[in-house]
This record gives C-alpha cells, structure tokens and sequence, in this order.
C-alpha cells in the first residue's frame, strides 16, 4: 500500500510502528524506553515477540518523525510499518471488531493494546490482510478508526 494513497485527506491515516530488533539481554529494552523518554517521545503501545538469541519490540509512539532519528541515529536495527488503530469503549467491543473483519475475509496478523487511552478510550493496534478495507469495514461498524494525528500529544 502506498504511503501518498493512504495519506490522501479523507482516507486511511496509518499508526506507525517500529518493530525493533533487540539482542536478549538484561537493560536493552530500558535502553530503548530511556532513549524515547529523554527525548520526550512517549510510548502509546507495546508488544514484545521474544526468541531464544533475540526480541522484536514493536512500539507506536506520538512522534514517529523523531523516534525514527533516534533509531538511526543510536544504530538501532528497526522495520517501519503502518497499522490500523481502533478505539474502544469496553472490552464488549472486541467482538465487534472480530466479528466485522470475519465478515470481510480479513486475515488478522496479530493485535496488542495501546498504553494509553486516546480520548479516553481503549484502542487496539492491529496488523491486517488489508488495512484500506479494514478501515472501512470497521467504521461500517460503527467503531472509531484512529490514525497517528490522534495519538500525538
């Protein structure tokens, strides 16, 4: 999918994640909370894919311009990538997200909760067959589509 076509005024507007590779090793995840925290970059959700040698530490952030020049910039090895976000009033909601992409045939990659509440509520991030139809069906839904705008502080 193409970044200009998602970004287009009225369509899609993508959450970033940084899916960051990370040796396993006692501090590396602080190391990488620390670096963002000092530089006022704030964390919005978290999920950690751990392996024997190494982890992948997925992060969405309120600035991804600069968590993405700290990355560079402290050689930290990283995969920048767009997902959907979706508010929620109660847990209840899941299943009217599920539900909606079952109907659709779209495949769910994998999904984690955001940190924090953007206006309040819970918001799941999710990574999707087809993130374009997915907005779409969700907010046929009923269900509040987020985008990075409405995670910066």
């Amino acid at each position: 999918m193409s970044t200009t076509v998602l970004r287009h005024p009225g369509g899609f507007q993508p959450v970033i994640q940084f899916s960051i590779h990370a040796d396993n090793k006692v501090g590396r995840l602080h190391e990488i909370i620390g670096l963002l925290a000092v530089h006022q970059v704030h964390l919005v959700a978290l999920s950690i894919l751990d392996t024997t040698d190494s982890s992948i530490v997925r992060i969405i952030v309120d600035y991804p311009e600069e968590a993405q020049k700290l990355l560079i910039e402290h050689q930290f090895s990283f995969v920048q990538s767009e997902l959907i976000a979706v508010e929620l009033s109660n847990e209840a909601e899941i299943a009217i997200v599920t539900s909606a992409l079952v109907q659709a045939e779209i495949n769910i990659h994998y999904i984690y909760p955001f940190l924090i509440r953007p206006n309040g509520r819970y918001a799941l991030a999710m990574s999707l067959e087809d993130h374009e139809l997915a907005a779409d069906t969700l907010t046929r839904s009923q269900l509040k589509v987020i985008g990075q705008d409405d995670i910066a502080r």
